[in-house]
């Protein structure tokens, strides 16, 4: 077994993922992470906001583009949910915070961007989730600082004022260690170490995934998008109604939910609802079409959560790679492995391989409606990986990017993402900027 620098870290190596990357969210989890950030501010502010200056990373700036905020009758974007986020000023609520929206602060929100008091930029040099809420209000100002997880707090700041937190990543960030040392495992040895540490506690908190994301993913075909086509396409003859059809259609109809700005809440993986939706329902539904027990389904998905995790500490939190379509992918085709063969280290470098030999190279281009094709793409990829796996096959590591092992064939992924793809951020948000109305941007 692998030598732990901390022992915590290698007792709690499941529940620290849990914590820090599985949990509720209503919404995209960028913009809602912005009105987080916006509500702690707020908080610290203690009285009436008048003014918001947003700032985002790259990442952020996409994911808050195009992509629907519940409770706000149809608008998008980061700067309504930081201005709906100050107006609550609720930071206790975290990734649920719009729960708390009523038709008279909906009403203040929109007041707000409609002043022009709401500015809003992007730092195209953060490579890491950044997300800086500054509020002024009855002379005074407050600022709060995100950096590295979606609830991460850097800095809360009173009139210049430090009240919480140093102000830099590292500061942020020292919660995340599980992931420095996830970095130095072999993948095997992370999924023995997750598996043998599930409690009861883990299991009924993975089953609370679990039915929450079947909860919402009745709810997005009434949306006529992309669920409902598949759905008409199988109605029409033109796909089989099989369990590559049925898995597919549940996890879009989630996805197209999460996107729409349907008001439910998503277990996230890796701090993304959308992943969530891929990695918990694609084992689920695979393992219980298949049979397997439930005890074993709730394990699987500790690995596909743990997986996501483990990629994630190589690509970062917010990657140029969709992590929907290849991240989420991987993990939920690795869980799918491991329902029928345990922690078998062959089957499960096949799986990776397969889905980076599939879909490597799919960019992130923001959230969005259009990301349950991705999903949809993703999950038909996840479960020809793992089925092929199973039966022996894996695409051979001569080919492409693809690494001697699961770890090296991760590595490689990241080294594409961090270093090939630099400008793709940057290319992307320059796009999206040209779109977007020019009010309120700095």
């Amino acid at each position: 077994m692998i030598a732990w620098s901390n022992p915590e870290i290698r007792m709690n190596l499941l529940k620290q993922i849990l914590n820090h990357e599985v949990f509720p969210a209503m919404g995209c989890t960028e913009p809602i992470s912005c009105a987080f950030a916006a509500a702690a501010a707020a908080g610290q502010l203690g009285l009436p906001v008048e003014r918001i200056e947003l700032i985002v990373d790259p990442g952020t700036f996409k994911n808050g583009a195009a992509v629907t905020i519940p409770n706000s009758r149809g608008r998008k974007g980061n700067l309504i949910a930081a201005a709906l986020g100050a107006l609550i000023a609720r930071p206790d609520l975290k990734l649920e915070i719009l729960k708390a929206v009523t038709p008279l602060i909906l009403e203040q929100a929109q007041a707000l961007l409609d002043r022009g008091v709401v500015s809003y930029r992007c730092r195209e040099e953060e490579k890491e989730l950044y997300i800086e809420a500054r509020v002024e209000g009855g002379g005074s100002t407050a600022r709060c600082l995100v950096v590295g997880g979606h609830t991460s707090i850097a800095l809360l700041e009173k009139d210049g004022v430090i009240q919480a937190g140093a102000g830099t990543s590292t500061a942020a960030t020292d919660d995340h260690g599980y992931r420095e040392t996830m970095r130095g495992m072999k993948l095997a040895d992370l999924l023995q170490e997750v598996t043998d540490g599930l409690d009861d506690d883990d299991r009924a908190y993975i089953q609370r995934g679990i039915d929450m994301n079947l909860a919402i993913a009745e709810k997005g075909v009434d949306l006529k998008r992309n669920a409902f086509q598949l759905q008409q396409m199988m109605k029409q003859g033109l796909k089989a109604d099989d369990l590559f059809y049925r898995v597919k259609q549940k996890v879009a109809s989630a996805v197209d939910a999460r996107m729409g700005g349907l008001a439910e809440p998503v277990m996230t993986s890796g701090g993304s609802g959308n992943q969530g939706a891929l990695t918990v329902l694609v084992p689920y539904l695979v393992g219980r079409e298949r049979g397997v027990e439930l005890p074993c389904i709730q394990e699987s998905i500790a690995v596909s959560h743990a997986v996501n995790s483990y990629i994630k500490s190589f690509t970062g939190e917010l990657s140029v790679i969709c992590g929907c379509a290849i991240a989420a992918s991987i993990s939920a085709a690795v869980a799918m492995v491991y329902q029928q063969v345990g922690i078998d280290e062959e089957k499960i470098s096949h799986a990776v391989g397969n889905v980076i030999g599939d879909l490597c190279g799919i960019i992130c281009d923001g959230a969005k409606s259009g990301c349950s094709m991705k999903i949809v793409t993703g999950a038909e990829a996840s479960m020809r990986s793992a089925f092929m796996a199973l039966a022996g096959y894996g695409v051979s590591n001569d080919d492409g990017v693809l690494g001697r092992t699961a770890e090296e064939s991760i590595l490689n992924l990241s080294k594409i993402s961090l270093e090939g793809m630099q400008l793709v951020d940057s290319t992307v948000v320059h796009i999206l900027q040209d779109k977007a109305p020019r009010s309120g941007m700095a």
